[in-house]
């Protein structure tokens, strides 16, 4: 497939070029770019005032630039705005963030030339992938020193990631290589380059279609517990459900029934006294995969109002004969949407934690062995995991502190309120990070409690669930170097396996 720059653009999009996929600058975009280019080469031949053009940048916006200057200035910009520090963003977040910054300009208000819009399609079809560090973003001016670090390779500076995966080169080595000669940038495409929130919103794109996927291995998860530790049913009937119809908690109610239907370990308890009504972990199951689902929900659709939106300063509007200063590079409403997403998948964690809790400890277990292993004291069993995975939720906890609550001025006082959306960005993929591995904890402990069940099977969506697991990992008879465990179970929940082999088996789960 090949997506189109200049296009409508969707969040399924940004991930297709993430991981790959071709790109074309569409013939209309390259219209758009032309008209509005030769709006701003009027301005500067006739002298006139525009922000970033014929001014400094930032508190320096007073100090006035000769149109001789004009060129020279832009490329200055971005050498001097390379700041960045820490590690580097991942190859599909640098791809991501590529194309979203080209979108950008393709959409004609930015007043660059066709070719800066062309070279980064070029790049990104030849996977000439920018290093970019994380660190360094105030969200506001968008996200300056990361975007800066994303376009010196444009002039034959900074570096690109090496194509095997580890290490950089240099990004003149590079373009040698591939036959491109740098390029020298004119009136106001430095600015253009670095001016806008691509970083916050390709991390953010990445880690949301993470969690979309999470979400419904959570319920998985949790359904897997409930036949391990003999729940019930009935507390996900649909008629209970609809009294409180939050759309998030509709959906994972209904996938916790169907993931549970035509369980014989559910039947083998129905009528029994043992228990009146679960404990919350597992009762409240949908209403707190809800919560975090619908958070989800608003995050998703605000980044993929920013993938099409303008976030350049100054704007320019080519219909109208002018270039507008304004501030649709600030990065709030990004930053709020990754921030509340973080808050909601810490929850996801921190009730499947308190599930995988209740299946190691024999008091609430329903006569699961202690830690889920046969002579327990003799073996540990999977009393390690939990620690693990309370170590993860606690760490989560401090991650998911919005980011977008802090300000700190700078540029002499010019930029006086930032989004630090970029932190909010790096925390919510953080989160997402540390709730897929609790989550594949969950899953290997529930599994071994569905087998220590036997000879009774569990519902078949769950079984299929359970034999996704039994396919990279063992039965654990007795204690063993189960970090091997840890790191297959992982992979099963973060590269999808878990859920595919459960939507096979009952069709795809909402």
């Amino acid at each position: 497939m090949s997506v189109g720059i200049g296009t409508p653009l969707l969040l399924d999009d940004v991930v297709a070029v993430a991981d790959g996929a071709r790109v074309a600058l569409a013939v209309e975009a390259a219209g758009r770019m032309r008209a509005s280019r030769e709006l701003v080469e009027r301005k500067v031949a006739a002298g006139e005032t525009v922000y970033g053009v014929t001014t400094g940048f930032g508190s320096l916006a007073g100090v006035r630039i000769s149109p001789e200057q004009a060129a020279a200035l832009q490329s200055a910009i971005v050498r001097s705005h390379a700041t960045a520090v820490g590690p580097l963003l991942s190859r599909r977040e640098a791809r991501a963030m590529l194309l979203l910054r080209a979108q950008v300009l393709a959409l004609g208000y930015s007043g660059v030339r066709v070719e800066l819009a062309e070279r980064m399609a070029d790049m990104l079809n030849r996977d000439l992938v920018p290093a970019v560090p994380e660190q360094g973003s105030l969200g506001a001016s968008g996200d300056l020193a990361p975007l800066a670090h994303l376009a010196l390779p444009l002039l034959g500076l900074g570096e690109v990631l090496d194509p095997g995966g580890s290490g950089t080169r240099p990004a003149a080595q590079a373009l040698a290589e591939a036959g491109l000669e740098p390029l020298v940038l004119e009136a106001k495409e430095g600015l253009a380059l670095v001016n806008g929130t691509q970083g916050m919103l390709a991390v953010g794109i990445l880690a949301a279609e993470r969690a979309r996927r999470l979400v419904r291995a959570a319920d998985v998860a949790a359904a897997m517990t409930v036949e391990a530790a003999l729940g019930t049913d009935r507390s996900f009937d649909a008629r209970l459900q609809s009294l409180r119809p939050h759309p998030g908690q509709t959906a994972s109610a209904e996938n916790l029934r169907r993931l549970l239907e035509g369980s014989a370990i559910l039947a083998s308890h129905r009528d029994s006294p043992h228990l009146v009504q679960d404990a919350y972990s597992l009762r409240c199951a949908p209403q707190v995969h809800g919560a975090a689902r619908d958070v989800l929900g608003h995050c998703l659709a605000v980044l993929e109002i920013e993938a099409g939106s303008v976030s350049d300063n100054p704007v320019v509007i080519e219909q109208d004969g002018e270039i507008l200063s304004g501030g649709n590079f600030h990065g709030q409403p990004v930053a709020v949407a990754l921030d509340a997403l973080a808050l909601g998948i810490v929850g996801l964690a921190g009730i499947s934690e308190r599930r995988l809790f209740r299946l190691l400890d024999p008091n609430l277990s329903n006569g699961l062995p202690a830690f889920l292993v046969k002579e327990s004291g003799l073996n540990s069993g999977f009393m390690l995991a939990q620690y693990t995975a309370a170590s993860l939720v606690s760490e989560s906890k401090a991650m998911a502190h919005p980011a977008s609550i802090d300000s700190i001025p700078s540029s002499a006082g010019q930029e006086d309120h930032v989004s630090m959306g970029m932190t909010s960005a790096r925390h919510a993929r953080a989160c997402v990070d540390a709730a897929e591995v609790v989550v594949a904890l969950e899953v290997l402990g529930a599994a071994q409690g569905i087998d220590l069940r036997g000879p009774l099977s569990p519902a078949p969506g769950v079984g299929a669930a359970h034999r996704a697991v039994r396919e990279v990992v063992p039965f654990l008879e007795a204690d063993r170097e189960i970090r091997h465990d840890v790191a297959a179970a992982v992979e099963l929940v973060r590269g999808g396996r878990l859920l595919a082999a459960v939507e096979e088996e009952l069709g795809p789960l909402v």
